[in-house]
């Protein structure tokens, strides 16, 4: 297997704290999308879709999605399991990391996809040209607000977002924080569980 990657960009790194905590050594090779390496042939032969994280099998196949592939990665490799172990975590941490994906990173994406020479006719992942929208950035800052929000009052008290140990749930609200710097936006002193329970993730994953 072979995983295409660029770590500092959250879905990658929502897999690369996967497959960290979970101690699996793969072979990766870095796609920079900083030079849009993406959009070269070799890697759009690999994934058409031109997004990272890719893993690719040893068959060919290539799995394109966080979920498939943390869900695939925890089937193979059981110990420390961070899907869920019982129906219902199973459940529970996929509609956590459905909802922190729709909630928080793509709140940021409005803000930083819709700015900047960057993301010029790239305001959406993939190879088809989408024009910035800037109003969507004002939407975006919102939308960051409406999450630290909310995310503090489900933390609070909690230790783990699923069940009593840490799961892939708590990797991607973790990323999701970590997402929010790169509008220069962080969590507000308003929402101390949520700053409480972030600095205990650090020590966790770091």
């Amino acid at each position: 297997m072979k995983l295409y990657t660029f770590e500092m960009a959250p879905n990658p790194r929502r897999v690369g704290l996967f497959v960290k905590h979970k101690g699996i050594d793969l072979a990766t090779e870095t796609v920079d999308l900083t030079t849009k390496a993406q959009f070269d042939p070799a890697f759009k032969a690999i994934n058409p879709r031109c997004t990272v994280p890719a893993l690719q099998l040893d068959d060919g196949t290539v799995l394109a999605d966080v979920i498939a592939i943390c869900t695939y990665l925890d089937s193979l490799y059981p110990d420390k399991p961070l899907m869920g172990t019982t129906p219902l975590e199973k459940a529970q941490i996929a509609g956590w990391c459905h909802r922190l994906y729709v909630e928080g990173l793509m709140g940021v994406a409005d803000v930083l996809r819709n700015t900047g020479d960057m993301f010029k006719d790239r305001a959406l992942p993939g190879d088809v040209l989408i024009e910035q929208i800037p109003a969507l950035v004002d939407r975006g800052m919102k939308r960051i607000d409406g999450f630290y929000q909310a995310m503090n009052q489900e933390v609070e008290g909690r230790e783990f977002l699923v069940g009593d140990s840490l799961s892939q749930a708590d990797i991607d609200l973790y990323v999701c924080l970590g997402f929010t710097q790169w509008v220069k936006r962080d969590v507000p002193d308003t929402c101390p569980a949520l700053q409480g329970w972030r600095a205990s993730m650090a020590e966790r994953l770091e």
